[in-house]
């Protein structure tokens, strides 16, 4: 995406933001709450279209294609809100991610139960949606999306709600997606994931980039320490590291 703005009357959620994901790579994007990141998630998905700027995917300009447009030629997105449709089983609920490309009943659910095992839903599969844990149901959320057969996978927090050994566990799978060959962009608070699984970072505060690069070198960037601690707050750092 090229210098993307996102307007809302007169709020700027995202000013002239411009990303790029390399193809095979888990790339993050972190800020502090309100900093535009689930709103940049939307343009790129398409439930937005930008005020300005425009959004290309493979080489081709995708800026203002709808969702469903997008989702044929690739990308999926989770949301942070899980919603699994209640009155289907968690088999039922991959599947309608499947009918995307699998128009028959038989085959959308052989898809679902092959994804639905590849993120740890396989003893789960013939339970109720609505009986899932929160980590069910993130599962379910991820599921539904894989099951679209997406190049470009963006994560919203996936792993927002799990508790310490939920999160260890739900890492391998995410390392599993990317290694079948598809590009995930996640947004994520859990800074232990985001070291973990990350080769790239992007960090957006009010709306704009303010650094990029690997999770080491963003750890230790002025500006992003500033954007989570607030203004002097890398100066008090180096002060304290110094006296140490």
């Amino acid at each position: 995406m090229n210098s993307v703005n996102k307007r809302f009357g007169c709020l700027v959620a995202v000013d002239k933001a411009s990303l790029s994901v390399r193809e095979g790579s888990i790339t993050g994007l972190i800020g502090p709450n309100g900093a535009g990141k689930t709103t940049l998630f939307t343009v790129i998905a398409g439930f937005e279209a930008p005020s300005d700027g425009s959004v290309h995917f493979l080489g081709r300009d995708i800026t203002g294609l709808e969702p469903h447009v997008l989702a044929e030629l690739g990308i999926a997105r989770t949301f942070q809100i899980v919603q699994p449709f209640a009155g289907l089983d968690v088999r039922g609920n991959i599947a309608v991610g499947a009918y995307l490309r699998h128009t028959g009943r038989e085959d959308a659910f052989r898809v679902a139960e092959e994804v639905g095992t590849r993120v740890g839903l396989k003893d789960l599969l013939d339970r109720p949606a609505s009986a899932l844990t929160v980590a069910g149901r993130k599962r379910l959320e991820l599921a539904r999306a894989l099951a679209t057969e997406p190049k470009l996978l963006l994560l919203d927090e996936v792993l927002a709600g799990l508790n310490p050994s939920e999160i260890r566990d739900m890492i391998p799978v995410v390392q599993g997606i990317r290694s079948s060959g598809v590009t995930i962009l996640m947004v994520e608070h859990v800074m232990q994931a985001v070291m973990s699984l990350c080769d790239e970072v992007n960090v957006i505060a009010r709306g704009a980039m303010i650094a990029r690069g690997t999770p080491a070198e963003v750890a230790r960037d002025p500006a992003v320490i500033e954007a989570y601690l607030g203004k002097g707050a890398a100066a008090r750092m180096r002060g304290e590291a110094s006296h140490a």
